[in-house]
């Protein structure tokens, strides 16, 4: 590879990650899973997924997921 040419790759391929570290840094992002699942990334170091129906399931129980995490709050950590 020509020196011009190192130069074009390497400047292409910091601009990438860049663009890579800005995406990371904005939080929470959704996608969908290979199998048809919603996965959730930035939670973890890994995704959070579950079926359509699980998910729904899940916001349905809000207001009793938050009056669990009230009842307990004395013996839940948190992350920072």
């Amino acid at each position: 590879m020509a020196d011009e040419d190192l130069k074009a790759e390497l400047e292409r391929l910091r601009n990438e990650n860049a663009s890579l570290k800005k995406g990371a840094a904005t939080g929470i992002r959704m996608k969908v899973s290979e199998k048809g699942a919603v996965s959730i990334y930035g939670m973890g170091r890994f995704p959070v997924t579950l079926y359509k129906e699980q998910w729904l399931k899940l916001l349905d129980m809000s207001p009793e997921i938050r009056n669990f995490i009230a009842e307990n709050d004395a013996h839940l950590k948190t992350k920072e």
